[in-house]
């Protein structure tokens, strides 16, 4: 069962990275502009963010196993039809598409290893979840370079054949497990939700390129804030609620919360830039930036086993605090590279940053089921990976306009202050950075200037890079200091001896 959940939560994951490597060629092959090429990204981030929480509580209610292989089968066709898309339009629904099923995957994922691992083997278990869930993230610009070396398809296409694998170990394997105390579903619930995070998640994603003034986003936002306080009301009358608020009554899960939403937000931000910085700026291709990711792959990873063998015997509060601090502290290392600084400026940061990661993800999706009774644990783990892409979305979002707004600043008054560019030129080169056109800049300039721009680009590129590192590094420490303060022992119900295995299993109720 580890197995399978772990390869399906592998695939999942690596589908958020892996794409980026790859969108030159995508958009060669499909004929794509620059708008399509974002929501190859966007739509799959949207539909992962959104349906986690759903997936979780219809897990608990109409069976965990039944529900992942639901999503798996989802995820499988939506790959199909990705690897096979022949415009933009198909390629980018079905994207969203599989977002859905790998957001059912990933919310189910901890409740199933809850339900079959107790004491020190639960520990383990998440350790090794833990480290995969690292590994997925960074390895993905290394893998997603040397199947795209082959076609872009095969990103996509590799998922079908493991996939049917998955579901078949699902099957026959893994037992059934569900919430005992059969509930209605939600719908008013699920759907308030579902609208109220659909139109947050995109405002976040959406709001650099169109501006977040455009009147678009303002709404979004304004949409979002009225339905969240709408779906709190909904589930405050209900005797069957999607969400559970007694959660956020418990002062463990709210500095866990705010832990997790710190921890993505500067981790995933800080590898966009430092990935883009390597190809960009220090020119490495997109296979070649991935090999030098893999001290980051390495450090997660046997941090995350080591910590998750060790988890049963410390507390999890000592767990995030350490690991948050030790990722801020890693971004803060890598905080002042330059244009010119070897790659290997960025190793002492990469490593600390991933010894940090690899502590604090299983101690993560341990501590959100842990928390709650087995028979609550989908709802939870739902609700504890919402905050994960959640994260994500805001620190991409919030960090990546603050690197955005640095960079077209410094870019603007270098080439004003050279003294080579008219004004109109210096526009019109300044829009081009603030597009995010870094690469084009220097080909639109004559041949004598071409270097000038060339650097002053990348110095730019590196002024905002800089800039997401130290504020990122800040955002996790505090994080993690307020996880460590607001987490405390008690609020972790001891756990119930594990079944006997020479007993058999008590079977759900029928409906």
């Amino acid at each position: 069962m580890l197995a399978a959940v772990s390869v399906a939560t592998f695939m999942l994951l690596l589908d958020v990275t892996v794409v980026n490597v790859a969108l030159p060629d995508i958009q060669q092959s499909l004929d794509s502009n620059f708008f399509d090429l974002q929501w190859v990204i966007d739509a799959y981030a949207l539909t992962l963010a959104v349906f986690l929480l759903a997936a979780g509580t219809l897990a608990d209610q109409l069976g965990r196993r039944r529900v992942f292989v639901v999503g798996l089968a989802v995820f499988t066709i939506a790959s199909l039809l990705c690897g096979l898309a022949t415009s933009p339009l198909t390629l980018n629904l079905a994207r969203g598409v599989e977002g859905i099923g790998g957001a059912v995957m990933y919310a189910v994922a901890p409740a199933l290893i809850a339900n079959d691992f107790h004491g020190k083997q639960r520990a383990v278990a998440f350790g090794i979840s833990g480290g995969v869930t690292g590994l997925a993230v960074a390895i993905g610009p290394l893998l997603g370079g040397a199947l795209t070396a082959v076609s872009w398809r095969w990103i996509f296409l590799l998922n079908v054949p493991i996939g049917i694998l998955v579901a078949i170990v699902m099957l026959t394997r893994v037992a059934e497990s569900r919430d005992p105390v059969r509930r209605r579903t939600d719908w008013p619930g699920l759907a308030v939700f579902s609208i109220a995070l659909t139109m947050l998640v995109f405002a976040l994603i959406r709001g650099e390129a169109q501006g977040w003034t455009d009147p678009l986003i303002l709404g979004l936002f304004a949409g979002a804030g009225v339905l969240l306080p709408v779906f709190v009301l909904i589930e405050r009358k209900r005797r069957d609620p999607m969400l559970d608020l007694g959660l956020f009554r418990i002062r463990s899960f709210n500095g866990l919360a705010i832990a997790t939403v710190a921890a993505n937000a500067a981790l995933m931000t800080a590898i966009l830039f430092q990935v883009l910085y390597m190809q960009y700026v220090l020119g490495f291709s997109a296979y070649g930036t991935g090999l030098r990711y893999l001290p980051l792959t390495l450090a997660v990873f046997v941090a995350a086993a080591v910590s998750g063998t060790m988890a049963d015997r410390i507390p999890a509060r000592l767990l995030v605090g350490i690991g948050c601090v030790a990722l801020g502290l890693g971004m803060l290392a890598a905080d002042s590279v330059t244009a010119g600084s070897p790659w290997t400026d960025l190793l002492p940061g990469m490593l600390l940053a991933g010894f940090g990661m690899g502590v604090f993800n299983p101690v993560r999706a341990a501590a959100a089921v842990a928390l709650v009774p087995v028979s609550k644990a989908g709802m939870s783990s739902g609700m504890s990976e919402t905050f994960q892409q959640g994260g994500v979305a805001l620190g991409i979002a919030a960090l990546g306009s603050v690197a955005h707004s640095r960079m077209t600043e410094d870019f603007s008054a270098a080439v004003t202050a050279s003294g080579q560019f008219s004004g109109d030129t210096a526009d019109r080169l300044a829009e081009m950075v603030s597009a995010g056109r870094l690469t084009e800049v220097a080909g639109t300039v004559p041949a004598e200037q071409r270097a000038l721009v060339a650097a002053t680009a990348n110095d730019a590129f590196v002024a905002g890079l800089d800039l997401v590192m130290r504020v990122g590094g800040i955002v996790a420490i505090v994080g993690g200091v307020l996880g460590f303060a607001l987490m405390r022992q008690r609020d972790f119900p001891k756990e119930p001896p594990a079944p006997d295995p020479d007993q058999p299993a008590v079977q759900a109720p029928a409906h």
